[in-house]
């Protein structure tokens, strides 16, 4: 009986997640992923898949559904409320930021190794790997903006160091073991709820200021 092709693209998936996790995403051969997955076929992979962009991107797709349903019900939530306090409003919507991810810690089937990948493509593209204006990481941003000083949004890019500062601790914590993640969650929160709150000092402002003279003068 041949093998059932759902089956094998999981087990393609499944492997390609756990070594691009270890060894990081450029250091693995399509070989290596096909061998770890117990495929014979050495061309399994690209006849699933194409080549490394498209196993990685079955990843992300494996993974992703999940964070964006549980993101918009939670902003869905944020703007039923109304107005909030701003303190009250960073903090929510920082956990809707960090809650929907956090959860990929207890889930077995891969997510704590999605989340060490998630820090890798961040870190190589210098911003958040959604080109997608529907993903819920762009509502989320134009939900922060408002809580922001136009400075903090426009020059400083102060959300996207609250994303990537959530993406690293994230995968820190899953580089060890399942444990109950529940305070290590809230603090994270807090932390990012801290960054967002964080006001531009008259240094900054300066230095920002040289910085766009300097670029105006080259």
């Amino acid at each position: 009986m041949p093998p059932d092709p759902r089956t094998t693209a999981a087990r393609l998936v499944a492997a390609a997640e756990h070594l691009f996790a270890e060894r990081g995403i450029d250091a693995v051969s399509l070989r290596e992923i096909t061998a770890a997955a117990g495929q014979r076929n050495t061309t399994a992979l690209q006849y699933h898949f194409g080549d490394r962009d498209g196993v990685l991107r079955a990843v992300l797709v494996k993974h992703q559904p999940e964070i964006e349903a549980r993101r918009h019900q939670l902003l869905d939530e944020y703007q039923a409320r109304g107005a909030l306090p701003h303190g009250e409003a960073r903090r929510t919507l920082s956990a809707a930021l960090v809650r929907p991810m956090a959860a990929k810690l207890a889930d077995p089937d891969g997510g704590r190794a999605y989340l060490r990948i998630m820090e890798q493509l961040v870190h190589r593209a210098g911003r958040v790997p959604d080109a997608d204006p529907a993903q819920s990481i762009h509502r989320w941003r134009e939900l922060v903006a408002p809580l922001l000083s136009p400075v903090a949004v426009a020059r400083l890019h102060q959300r996207f160091t609250a994303i990537r500062l959530t993406y690293v601790e994230l995968s820190r914590r899953a580089r060890g073991p399942a444990k109950d993640d529940r305070l290590f969650t809230s603090h994270l929160i807090d932390v990012v709820s801290a960054v967002l709150a964080t006001e531009v000092s008259h240094e900054t402002a300066r230095l920002l200021e040289e910085r766009e003279e300097r670029r105006r003068g080259a």
